[in-house]
């Protein structure tokens, strides 16, 4: 069972960060105030998703640009 459990001894004076615990104390999960932190939450979920596709092959321009066109999406 998992507790939502404040954690002021490792983010003292912080507010808006929850800790999820698991039943030993484990530190498993995050609660995060949006309204309070949301920009730095999306710069954070932006590094995590740009990491996740590091590996990724890229997809050269002109190949987009002529999809593009060829849907009608985008003029010549």
């Amino acid at each position: 069972m998992l507790d939502v459990l404040p954690s002021l001894k490792d983010n003292e004076g912080m507010t808006g960060i929850q800790f999820v615990t698991d039943e030993k104390g484990r530190k498993v999960a995050v609660q995060i105030d949006l309204k309070k932190y949301g920009a730095i939450w999306e710069d954070f979920w932006d590094g995590l998703v740009s990491e996740s596709r590091r590996k990724e092959k890229g997809i050269p321009l002109e190949k987009i640009k002529a999809d593009l066109v060829k849907r009608g999406r985008l003029r010549e």
